[in-house]
């Protein structure tokens, strides 16, 4: 343990978030990495340790190896760690390690002296509003679908039995950053990119829309709230996203424009249509996996407006970053090299990338 650096660990170090938050806390803090996915040491002083949340010796054996090499004082503890799947399979998952998982990690942070708990949750868990009106984080939450019910259930059980330990509740937005690295938003440029047909139609309102939030404004959030951590209240939840929440419209035409330098027609298909055409497409043989499932079509009207009045008031915070802005640059990075691009983001290689890469070569 280096000298006079407090300690703090994160879970789900080895993830999207956790790899990138840790590069930002390294140089003021010793950071501790807990996943169940071993990673190559980002910085020499960071100290991975192997966790499985669903086990309750797991869990202890990985908080007794913390005890025995940097004390009984932890700054804060980050929990990322979450089950997360689009396929919607292993719901099961869901509860055992998002739920349960949670609930073993706080019940081992209340044998050390920890400062701050942070729980990232999710901006879906509140209930989807008409266009024009704000979310804010004392508005209704529900959880409509198996992944933001979860974050429910985890956050009901975190303010139960945090106990002494100071809690701060984050509820994330989408995350992406200038190479995308964002699910959602890489499916939706790679149908308009291959001129699918799946990229002209669309089972709701176009004038919905979610907000998203850059990597990067994500972990300043993160690095303001441990800074602030003995300012906070003991209890707390704030959001995190970019106030701009972008209609698919907006950014089905931002995405061709920036491909195409023209206007993308849209049409309006029945949700019903729309469900029958993504169970078909599952069942074509030898067809890689569908990433629009039929459950999803249920959530196309879906609809997230939020004010980050409170961030702004008691951190000082807010996004720097705007993905109006960052598509262009999305685009252009697929541009350069679709082919890397694509395996980047895992997306199987269709005949037009690779025909459209080889006519760049």
């Amino acid at each position: 343990m280096e000298q006079n650096k407090q300690v703090i660990v994160v879970t789900g170090s080895s993830g999207r978030v956790g790899t990138r938050l840790i590069e930002t806390l390294f140089n003021e803090y010793q950071c501790i990495g807990l996943d169940f996915v071993g990673i190559p040491p980002i910085v020499p002083s960071l100290e991975f340790i192997y966790v499985d949340l669903s086990s309750d010796e797991s869990v202890e054996k990985a908080f007794e190896r913390i005890r025995y090499a940097y004390g009984n004082q932890i700054a804060s503890v980050v929990h990322l760690a979450a089950y997360y799947s689009f396929t919607g399979k292993g719901l099961e998952l869901y509860e055992k390690i998002t739920v349960q998982g949670s609930e073993r990690l706080l019940k081992a942070c209340k044998g050390f002296n920890v400062e701050q708990f942070i729980f990232t949750s999710t901006l879906l868990v509140h209930n989807p509003t008409p266009r024009g009106v704000i979310t804010t984080e004392d508005s209704p939450i529900e959880g409509k679908w198996h992944y933001p019910a979860s974050k429910v259930r985890t956050e009901k059980k975190i303010r139960e039995q945090h106990g002494d330990i100071p809690v701060v509740i984050v509820r994330i937005a989408g995350c992406y950053d200038d190479e995308c690295n964002c699910i959602p938003i890489s499916q939706h440029i790679t149908r308009i990119y291959e001129r699918q047909f799946a990229g002209k139609v669309f089972p709701g309102d176009i004038n919905h829309g979610v907000p998203y939030i850059h990597f990067e404004d994500l972990n300043s959030m993160i690095h303001e709230l441990i800074k602030k951590r003995k300012e906070l209240p003991k209890e707390i939840t704030f959001l995190c996203a970019e106030e701009d929440s972008i209609s698919y419209g907006d950014l089905q035409q931002i995405i061709a424009g920036a491909l195409y330098g023209k206007k993308w027609p849209m049409v309006r298909i029945p949700k019903i249509v729309a469900k029958t055409g993504a169970w078909a497409l599952d069942l074509i043989p030898f067809s890689p996996p569908q990433f629009i499932k039929p459950w999803m079509v249920d959530l196309a009207d879906d609809n997230y407006e939020i004010s980050m009045k409170r961030a702004k008031e008691l951190l000082g915070w807010a996004p720097k970053h705007d993905l109006r802005k960052t598509l262009p640059k999305i685009i252009t990075n697929l541009q350069v090299d679709p082919i890397a691009w694509y395996k980047r983001h895992k997306i199987p290689l269709s005949s037009f990338v690779k025909k459209h890469a080889e006519k760049q070569a």
